[in-house]
């Protein structure tokens, strides 16, 4: 039943993701007001604004890392073969990708717990999502245990 679990928690993991680079992308179609909306650093927001190439590359670049963190979640869940090749280093991905995403959505919170006026709630959002995804790639790994793929 645990390795049921730990595949339910990376295709969680998974979604979560492909969501995020989803939403990335949308915002070369939605334009400026999409950047903001979602907090694009400054310069992003301008290039949108002017037209440049720089927002649009920026943000496949970005979508295309969160699509490699998915890839890593299917992989480590075993779906190699039927939906992508076995990747490389998945114990190691793994293990980086929940540490980063742990660490991603515990800034905002321990922000939050001692200076909550400089939090807004969409970051404190984000914050838990982050928080809750990596956790979700570590515990679904371990979870998978003697099944999950070790091609370190």
């Amino acid at each position: 039943m645990k390795p049921q679990i730990g595949i339910v928690f990376l295709v969680l993991a998974t979604l979560i993701a492909m969501g995020t680079a989803a939403a990335h992308l949308s915002c070369i179609y939605l334009g400026p007001q999409c950047y903001a909306a979602q907090m694009a650093p400054a310069q992003i927001i301008e290039s949108a604004i002017n037209g440049t190439y720089l927002a649009p590359i920026g943000t496949l670049l970005v979508s295309g890392i969160f699509v490699v963190l998915g890839l890593y979640a299917l992989s480590a869940a075993g779906f190699t073969g039927k939906l992508i090749n076995k990747l490389p280093l998945v114990n190691y991905a793994i293990y980086t990708i929940a540490t980063l995403c742990i660490i991603r959505g515990m800034l905002p919170l321990q922000l939050w717990l001692r200076q909550p006026e400089k939090v807004s709630d969409v970051v404190f959002y984000v914050g838990i999502v982050w928080l809750f995804t990596g956790l979700l790639y570590l515990f679904g790994y371990r979870l998978c245990g003697k099944k999950r793929i070790t091609n370190n």
